[in-house]
């Protein structure tokens, strides 16, 4: 036996009424027609082993079709500020722990009103509800806490070198590293971290770090250009993105070009 709740909750109610008011509110996840049908919470087979005894006729009876559709428009569930909890764990055998939880849930999965997160339903406005997992919810914000820690300790192995430090804040800024003190380039990327600890992230870890910050600088000096996302050597693009730009570099056949950058860029830092 597994026991597992998830909650059905509303959007918030938005119009003139005292907040007191508008909390005590109640609005209902009701019936809608699909094809001329009531809107169902199972398929056939599952409806018949569902809303066996649920029903005043069994399976078998020729007018369980019609208890069937007449239970289906019925149906409607009351969503208070608080939401509705459904019970939607099943014991050992496969069967649901609470079987009006169970036929609840899957009809408000299905309804068109329903999204299955909050993030969904705030960007569809014909959406009116939403499913809230806690289960879910932990997993997602343990996810998160875990990006957070990987990015933390690579902010500590590239903290310990300078030449790092420099190629991450030359990719993720605007910024000059070649003038920055050791502390600027700390503080500056430790910023650049906490504000989106996921690009970073990214960045520290790519294998094409030194080569993409090369290309960076060659573009800050001028040697190289960028329109849009292509990359261009006097009139020859590169590539189309810097990735392509990096692969086009380090191709054995274009050895002789890179060579051609290095030193131009040297001769303008001289």
């Amino acid at each position: 036996m597994a026991s597992k709740k998830v909650y059905l909750r509303r959007k918030g109610i938005d119009n003139f009424l005292p907040e007191e008011v508008r909390a005590e509110a109640v609005m209902k996840l009701s019936s809608v027609f699909v094809n001329r049908q009531p809107l169902k919470g199972f398929d056939y087979e599952d409806e018949k082993k569902y809303l066996k005894g649920i029903l005043d006729v069994d399976p078998a009876n020729h007018d369980w079709p019609k208890y069937a559709k007449l239970f289906w428009a019925e149906l409607t569930v009351p969503v208070g500020f608080e939401g509705v909890e459904f019970e939607i764990g099943k014991d050992d055998k496969g069967n649901p722990l609470q079987i009006m939880d169970w036929i609840k849930y899957n009809f408000a999965i299905r309804h068109p009103h329903t999204a299955l997160t909050k993030e969904e339903m705030d960007s569809d406005y014909r959406k009116r509800f939403y499913i809230q997992d806690p289960s879910k919810d932990d997993i997602k914000r343990n996810l998160k806490i875990q990006s957070k820690k990987d990015a933390d300790k690579e902010f500590i192995k590239i903290s310990s070198d300078k030449k790092k430090m420099c190629w991450v804040l030359r990719i993720l800024s605007d910024l000059n590293p070649d003038i920055l003190s050791r502390e600027q380039l700390e503080n500056s990327l430790y910023d650049i971290k906490e504000k989106d600890h996921k690009r970073f992230l990214k960045v520290a870890t790519d294998k094409h770090l030194e080569m993409k910050a090369e290309v960076e600088e060659l573009v800050s000096a001028g040697v190289l250009r960028k329109i849009g996302n292509q990359v261009i050597f006097i009139d020859e693009v590169l590539g189309d993105t810097v990735d392509d730009t990096i692969i086009h570099l380090k191709n054995k056949k274009n050895s002789g070009k890179l060579t051609i950058l290095r030193a131009k860029l040297k001769e303008l830092t001289v």
